[in-house]
């Protein structure tokens, strides 16, 4: 979870009111990241591992990790994102204007993928209360980099995925997350031209949606045959059932 300046907060150290919160359930979908360069100083939860707020200057100092983004809206927006072009390796969020030409410059040509959240979200003040009103425009997340993309498929998140430029699989990422277990494994043995040892089961599977949804996904992917159409050639080998 973490806090932001967002929605046209800006760098006053007096400015508290300007600051806006990230509903927290949105980053904790996307997991952890290692920096927020844009946090508010009163931050009423826990956030990400280390925070840059509005006394530190964040876009001079250091960036490292896997770093959340969700930075003063306005006419500073494409100045953050370009720091986090150069940096590779996170995930902002920012307004949808699709129009602009920062948005076209840093994140068409820049990103590794997009979710567009369904609806207008409602930020938080900073003592942790719900704003009444939406944000008054529609939001959009922007991945840099294949692992920050394929959390973004894999988030759950009501909205609209939308790779860009990444590899074949990552396009296909969010379609498979809403495969069965059934679905899932059966497309990987009818994928390979014999039977499948549960090692390379495993491996397959190990960077699918589900999978990263299911901390026991292994156990899941051992049920899942016990009970489907699936036959076992031999010990720790199967195939799919004629």
């Amino acid at each position: 979870m973490t806090g932001d300046l967002g929605m046209g907060g800006h760098q006053s150290a007096n400015a508290y009111t300007d600051e806006w919160l990230t509903p927290p359930e949105i980053v904790t979908a996307l997991g952890h990241f290692d920096l927020d360069p844009c946090s508010p100083i009163v931050r009423p939860w826990p956030t990400v591992g280390r925070h840059y707020t509005v006394e530190d200057n964040g876009l001079m100092l250091p960036w490292f990790g896997r770093v959340w983004l969700n930075p003063p809206y306005g006419s500073q927006t494409g100045r953050w994102l370009a720091r986090l072009v150069t940096h590779g390796t996170g995930t902002a969020m920012i307004f949808a204007r699709t129009d602009t030409a920062f948005f076209f410059k840093h994140v068409f040509e820049e990103a590794s993928a997009l979710l567009f959240l369904r609806g207008r979200v409602h930020f938080h003040h900073v003592d942790g209360r719900l704003a009444k009103d939406n944000c008054g425009a529609p939001s959009v997340l922007v991945a840099y980099g294949a692992g920050d993309a394929e959390r973004l498929a894999c988030s759950g998140m009501d909205g609209k995925f939308v790779p860009l430029r990444l590899p074949r699989f990552f396009a296909i990422t969010a379609a498979a997350a809403d495969q069965s277990w059934c679905q899932a494994i059966l497309e990987v043995l009818n994928g390979r031209p014999g039977p499948v040892a549960l090692d390379e089961l495993y491996s397959a599977m190990s960077t699918h949606p589900k999978s990263a949804k299911n901390r026991h996904w292994r156990e899941k992917i051992r049920q899942t045959l016990q009970q489907g159409p699936f036959r076992r050639v031999r010990n720790g080998v199967w195939e799919a059932a004629a």
